[in-house]
């Protein structure tokens, strides 16, 4: 019998049947027996190119920090706008895979991609005249706001039955009912407002670093 004019596996295509398999279902979905499944092979057969379940979950993980534009960092543009245009994209990495953020939130760990986004952050941050320990709170406020708020919906925690709020128990929540539907809408607008102000915040950190020089240096 010949043999496949193309392999039946690789590494690129389990992560991307096992990325489906979250998506749509979650982590707890995830399984090597199940994702064998999904690809049409036995289970011993992921084992060549995984030794074990969590690697595939880390290399999903990579694999959606891989989709993260890093441009920003490298073409010149002036840090807080190449920051606004990171969190930007990096958001919209991870709401389109929710199910993933828990294992990005851990922390880059050894991921490739994790790690040279990581990187990217902080070397613009230094390059643009941030200290180094200043450089280093900096990305991590960012991945704080980006990742919290990809944790959640604070639209979507409400229901759409109007008789849930009752204004004698809650008054200002007469119009609590819609956020639901308009549940996109409402939660890139706070994103935005929220990202506008940690801006600002840091844009007057810096002027005051400018002036006065970056105090007391931490790790």
């Amino acid at each position: 019998m010949a043999r496949p004019h193309k392999p039946l596996l690789s590494t690129g295509r389990i992560v991307e049947a096992a990325r489906e398999l979250i998506d749509a279902e979650g982590l707890d979905a995830l399984s090597t027996r199940r994702l064998a499944a999904e690809l049409g092979v036995s289970g011993p057969s992921l084992y060549n190119h995984f030794a074990t379940k969590d690697e595939i979950v880390e290399a999903v993980a990579d694999s959606v920090s891989a989709r993260v534009d890093l441009s920003m960092f490298e073409d010149g543009r002036p840090w807080r706008t190449a920051l606004y245009d990171w969190a930007m994209s990096y958001r919209a990495a991870l709401r389109d895979h929710p199910n993933i953020v828990p294992v990005l939130a851990r922390g880059p760990g050894r991921r490739p991609a994790g790690l040279r986004v990581a990187d990217a952050v902080y070397g613009a941050m230094v390059r643009a005249g941030w200290p180094p320990a200043q450089a280093t709170s900096v990305g991590a406020l960012m991945r704080y706001f980006v990742m919290g708020s990809a944790l959640g919906s604070f639209a979507g925690g409400f229901v759409e039955d109007r008789a849930a709020y009752d204004p004698g128990d809650y008054p200002h929540l007469g119009q609590a009912h819609l956020l639901a539907e308009r549940q996109e809408t409402i939660d890139e607008r706070a994103f935005e407002t929220g990202l506008t102000a940690l801006l600002d915040g840091l844009a007057a950190q810096f002027a005051r670093i400018s002036v006065n020089g970056p105090g007391p240096q931490g790790p």
